[in-house]
């Protein structure tokens, strides 16, 4: 039997060879060759797509890049794990060799550094007792885990007991895709010195930081947040738990926290809590921002002589909800001021309950302050009313700051010499390969196996990934829209599965060539329509953050499907090949839809369009 196999095996390799080229060039491009193991994930996709498909149409390269890299060996023996629910005792090989997207397990750290350290190459590090009892100082954490694709640092009882000791946090974990940072009794009872956190976390796709028992009794220690989660995208965002409590003099400040973010939010539980003569200042703080949510808990409860000012808090920003829940309760002469808080484009909510009960001796004042806003138990002494307004919408129209330019356009855009705004089409999820079905379909997947999900890729309860993870399955199990087919799929072979089964067997699969050209006009060249450029059905393919590769991919009817060269409207050269996707129907989308905030109009009024972004993919009936 053996020699039979080993004088097969040139057989094999010619096979596949003559494959990869009759389904066309492309496939040999994406890294296919002859000396490749007939029985790896990546040999077995391309003969799952030369049986499945029917057409003559090419192979896709980009759905082959997209396939596991693991080797024969190692598929066979995770998915032997796999079945054995296993797998969590292997996660860290697992997740290196399947290319998958994992938090590191961090390890505890008692490193000791007699001297003022500069980090600035460091990134996934715990810091335990670093820093504790030291003597004045200075440690600096400069351009730290910086354009990271997945970066996780723990800072555990850093500076604890420390005096007059400085920590500076400049361009901190900025341009990284997800982060996941967690302060936890740092600064606690450390006397003198100052954090200061500038462009922290700046410009990251899903920023995520938690500072629990943060400088709690500390003695005249000052915070400085300073554009922080500057134009950060979507993150589970800050919280912050006891932060400051039964602090003495600690100034905090809050400078352009979270502007020009989208959908953000920060949770201050118990902060400033039972402190004595505190300061915190919250300036520009979520301005420009897009659905910003911030939930302010006992914050300054029973504390003593604070003064809290909220300055051009939320403005310009869209629809955003704050909650002040027992905020400065049973305090002793606290003096809050809200000035020109919450002037959003368009309205957002404000809850203040409890506010002030059983205070003492308080000034709070509210100048500028919007309709939306609710109070509810508060104390009818001490505080302050003044201009009381409803937010202002530009134009007498509802207006959505957040609707990138370009993310939506009409049909009759898609015309040679047409010039047009393309939006951000850059894939901001972490990489990651689709895993083998042999594997990927003895893995948990049901919102009612949440837990063992967790215990695969070692998350946490209140952790980052277990709010990745039940996000992603809640989606995928919320039921379709009118006319919507939908499906996850984790591997290549079930994206196929789910595409023919909508489609056919005579299919073809595009993607936008690069992300030449975005944020910035191009011109429109030679356009083709998908099936004659009538309306038609497809399948579009998108991207979930989740540990390993998933797609969500759904059909809905009536829609056009086109190609357009992208030119340099200067030079007229061509600088991008984009697949354009026109819904003809819809009539069943919300009349909140960023699209008719953007385009102007209601549903089943009009046509919308968008382009297929950097690692989506759209699926089509072959011409």
């Amino acid at each position: 039997m053996l020699k039979q196999f080993v004088f097969l095996l040139p057989f094999f390799s010619c096979l596949f060879f003559h494959v990869v080229m009759a389904g066309g060039e492309q496939l040999s491009n994406g890294g296919f060759s002859p000396e490749t193991n007939p029985f790896t994930p990546k040999a077995s996709l391309v003969r799952y797509w030369n049986k499945q498909i029917q057409n003559k149409s090419p192979g896709s390269a980009f759905l082959l890049s997209k396939a596991s890299p693991l080797t024969a060996v190692a598929s066979a023996t995770f998915a032997k794990l796999a079945s054995q629910n296993s797998l969590p005792d292997r996660l860290p090989d697992f997740c290196s060799a399947a290319n998958l997207f994992c938090f590191p397990d961090l390890g505890p750290t008692l490193d000791k550094h007699s001297n003022d350290v500069k980090f600035s190459v460091y990134d996934q590090r715990n810091f335990t007792n670093y820093g504790t009892t030291r003597p004045g100082g200075a440690d600096s954490f400069q351009k730290y885990s910086q354009n990271g694709n997945v970066v996780t640092d723990s800072f555990r009882r850093y500076s604890r007991d420390a005096a007059g000791h400085d920590d500076s946090f400049t361009g901190y974990a900025d341009n990284s895709n997800v982060v996941d940072e967690n302060f936890n009794s740092y600064g606690t009872s450390a006397t003198g010195g100052s954090d200061e956190f500038k462009t922290y976390q700046s410009g990251v796709n899903n920023p995520t930081s938690r500072f629990t028992a943060y400088s709690d009794d500390g003695n005249g220690r000052a915070q400085t947040f300073k554009t922080y989660t500057h134009k950060g995208n979507a993150g589970p965002g800050q919280s912050f738990t006891s932060y400051g409590k039964n602090g003495n003099g600690a100034p905090n400040e809050f400078s352009s926290y979270g502007v020009s973010s989208n959908v953000i939010g920060s949770d201050f539980s118990n902060y400033g809590e039972n402190a004595n003569a505190a300061n915190d200042t919250f300036k520009g703080y979520g301005g420009d921002g897009n659905v910003p949510r911030n939930n302010f808990k006992s914050y300054g409860a029973s504390g003593n002589a604070a003064v809290d000012t909220f300055l051009n808090y939320r403005d310009k920003a869209n629809v955003g909800d704050d909650t002040f829940s027992s905020y400065a309760k049973n305090s002793n002469s606290q003096k809050v001021n809200f000035v020109n808080y919450g002037k959003s484009f368009n309205p957002g909510s404000e809850s203040f309950t409890g506010y002030g009960k059983g205070a003492e001796g308080n000034k709070i004042d509210f100048k500028t302050y919007t309709k939306n806003s609710t109070f509810k138990d508060y104390a009818k002494t001490g505080v302050g009313f003044a201009r009381y307004n409803q937010s202002k919408l530009r134009d007498g129209k509802t207006v959505n700051k957040w609707v990138e330019p370009g993310k939506f356009f009409r049909e009759s855009m898609l015309k040679e010499g047409t010039l047009i705004w393309m939006p951000d089409i850059k894939d901001k999820m972490p990489k990651r390969s689709f895993l083998p079905r042999s594997i990927v379909s003895k893995l948990p997947f049901s919102t009612s196996k949440i837990a063992e999900i967790k215990r695969v890729f070692h998350a946490r309860d209140n952790s980052t990934m277990e709010g990745i993870i039940t996000d992603a399955v809640t989606e995928c199990e919320r039921l379709p829209t009118v006319g919507e087919t939908k499906r996850c799929v984790g591997s290549a072979e079930d994206i196929i599965d789910f595409a023919t089964s909508v489609l056919g067997r005579s299919v073809v699969v595009r993607t936008t060539e690069s992300v030449a050209g975005s944020k910035q006009k191009v011109m429109i060249g030679n356009v083709k329509g998908i099936n004659g450029g009538n309306v038609t059905k497809s399948v579009s393919c998108h991207q979930s953050l989740y540990p390993y590769l998933l797609y969500y991919c759904h059909s809905v009817p009536k829609v056009r499907v086109y190609e357009a060269d992208l030119l340099d409207p200067k030079s007229k050269a061509k600088i991008n090949h984009g697949i354009g996707i026109c819904h003809m129907d819809t009539s069943a989308w919300g009349a909140s839809h960023g699209a008719f905030v953007s385009l102007g109009s209601r549903p089943g009024q009009i046509e919308v369009c968008h382009w297929i972004f950097e690692n989506d993919m759209n699926w089509a009936i072959a011409d």
